[in-house]
């Protein structure tokens, strides 16, 4: 007769059988993820501007849901609410342009100032350091004439991506109209996917959906505001020409999170290395945006927007790479709210509270940098100091 010991040894599966259907189920998430991303690109230009309608078709649902509220019809108080915000958007580039514009450079001569600036630094070095200085002109204007060449060449790769980019914008308004106008149907979709037991949970999450992504676009334009004034009186202070246009131009960069500093920073930084031909302006303009850029990603966005997305910076800092290399720009601009969203939807899904958790900021208020923790301490050095008087 067979023993238990015997029978169980029978039923259970052997150890090599169970790696391959580890390796195998490994496999297919795999294949899945990478057809996935590989989709993503490939439709990229079809997927963003769709992308972008979604979310702003949430910005402007507040603002149509009241214009119907007040008995105007829907196809209506959309046309209100997409003319507006085309509105905004015109007077806002309107006004950068007016701002940026003081800058009047002789861009025909721009090769020839910056072979002369760097020809002059490079003799200088070069003198310093023993090296023959007799040839640096002539490199050094091979050199930038080459680099100007492959410049005018990403010029016109950019040009070209702009261009589509533009066609597919076009579409934007037609994106924003639909979303809105069938949005009763959309959300009675997804209220029956969810099921009867939980159609009050997925109205819940959808308005926190939409909220966060209210609040993260007004977060973002806070913080880009104050980098406005931050930015400029900086470059003034350290005797940048043109700080107020620079300052702006740095600014607008900061609609990406946490990179859009030091990527502005390249622009005063190329203007006083190349245009003034200071190398000591050029490392004061360095060490101003090392500080701009710990206050941004520290104190200005961690309080201003980080609260508003409850996402820590470890995801948003990684998601921007990844979107940067699927969608680039476009991607950067959306991977922040889309985050915010998913971290929601996780929140609302009982197994998948964990991934929530490891999305927010939760378990980290010890050791965050927080207004209130500032007017605390305040608070207590001025007790301090009436209890001492």
């Amino acid at each position: 007769m067979m023993g238990y010991e015997d029978m169980e040894e029978k039923n259970t599966p052997p150890q090599a059988e169970k790696r391959y259907l580890l390796l195998k189920r490994t496999a297919f998430v795999l294949l899945a993820v990478f057809l996935f991303i590989y989709g993503l690109i490939a439709a990229r230009n079809f997927l963003y501007p769709i992308a972008f309608g979604f979310v702003l078709a949430y910005l402007g649902y507040p603002l149509a849901r009241w214009f119907e509220i007040k008995g105007v019809p829907r196809i209506l108080a959309i046309f209100f609410v997409i003319l507006g915000t085309l509105a905004l958007i015109a007077g806002f580039i309107i006004a950068a342009y007016h701002i940026i514009t003081p800058i009047e450079i002789d861009f025909s001569g721009l090769a020839d100032k910056a072979v002369e600036n760097l020809t002059a630094m490079s003799v200088i070095a070069g003198q310093y350091f023993g090296i023959d200085t007799s040839n640096i002109a002539a490199n050094v204007g091979r050199q930038v004439g080459s680099a100007f060449e492959a410049g005018g060449e990403q010029i016109g790769n950019v040009f070209s991506a702009t261009t589509n980019t533009v066609v597919a914008f076009g579409l934007l308004p037609v994106y924003i109209f639909l979303f809105l106008y069938y949005r009763t149907k959309f959300m009675y979709f997804l209220l029956n996917l969810a099921g009867r037991p939980r159609r009050v949970e997925m109205v819940i999450m959808l308005r926190e959906i939409a909220s966060v992504m209210v609040r993260y676009l007004g977060g973002v334009l806070i913080v880009v505001f104050s980098l406005f004034f931050i930015n400029s009186i900086g470059l003034w202070i350290i005797g940048v020409p043109y700080a107020v246009p620079l300052g702006v131009t740095a600014a607008l960069f900061n609609f990406i999170p946490y990179f859009g500093t030091l990527l502005g920073g390249l622009v005063p930084l190329t203007f006083a290395f190349l245009i003034v031909g200071s190398p000591v302006l050029a490392f004061k303009v360095v060490m101003l945006f090392i500080v701009i850029q710990f206050i941004e990603n520290n104190i200005l966005t961690p309080n201003i927007v980080g609260g508003n997305v409850n996402i820590n910076p470890f995801f948003i800092i990684t998601g921007l790479v990844a979107a940067s290399m699927i969608w680039g720009i476009p991607g950067m601009l959306l991977i922040v709210p889309f985050l915010a969203s998913l971290r929601i939807i996780f929140k609302h899904i009982d197994f998948m509270n964990p991934y929530a958790f490891l999305l927010g900021e939760e378990g980290m208020e010890k050791h965050s940098i927080q207004l209130s923790k500032f007017k605390r301490i305040t608070k207590r050095f001025k007790e301090r100091i009436k209890n001492q008087n």
